[in-house]
């Protein structure tokens, strides 16, 4: 996925024409005049999501890669039903306990692996938004080893919530330029790619 955040409309143009139709954005507002100008690609949310920007981001993106709790998970079905929309949904896993990160923690998350948890029921429970994976993001610097044993756990906790929930979560969004080959040796099925494509964004 080719991330734009930072660039303008005009750099967007040019990469689609040049053949990118995976296209991804870490704020909704500063998305919205990018998918309004290139409504013909698959637009992904990769940023922190605030509840009171849902309804725009269920409008704009037919990915979310960032649901960072089950709240959220539930509000996002319920603009879901309303919007007649059927956005796929990762859940966020801060893996590597950085306060910086959102996400759920990790021994938060093994807690909802239980098959009688408030998450567990409520993907049993999506009629509308799909739940689609799990998303996490790696140390900034961390070296290989480092980085692929936070996409192993990711992998692992992917796996536990398909046996938990008895529902298949096909995709994972692990990686960007740094880490990326680390990711794809992990089982990466979506990786967040910015620099390598545009250079360093915009000051």
């Amino acid at each position: 996925m080719a991330v734009t955040k930072g660039f303008g409309p005009e750099t967007v143009h040019l990469a689609v024409r040049a053949g990118l139709t995976r296209l991804g954005e870490n704020r909704v507002q500063e998305a919205l005049p990018k998918v309004a100008a290139e409504p013909g690609v698959e637009w992904h949310l990769i940023g922190h999501l605030q509840s009171n920007k849902a309804r725009r981001a269920v409008e704009a993106f037919g990915w979310i890669h960032s649901v960072h709790d089950t709240p959220l998970l539930q509000r996002l079905e319920s603009i879901a039903h309303d919007a007649g929309a059927a956005p796929r949904l990762l859940l966020q896993v801060n893996l590597t306990g950085e306060p910086t990160k959102a996400g759920w923690e990790r021994e938060d998350f093994l807690h909802a692996l239980d098959r009688r948890s408030e998450l567990v029921s409520t993907l049993r429970e999506l009629r509308h938004a799909r739940a689609a994976g799990l998303m996490t993001i790696a140390r900034f610097g961390a070296v290989e080893e480092e980085a692929r044993a936070t996409f192993r756990r990711l992998r692992e906790l992917r796996d536990r919530l398909e046996q938990a929930a008895g529902i298949g979560l096909p995709e994972l969004s692990m990686g960007m330029t740094a880490d990326a080959e680390a990711a794809v040796v992990e089982g990466a099925t979506l990786v967040r790619i910015g620099t390598a494509l545009f250079g360093p964004r915009p000051a």
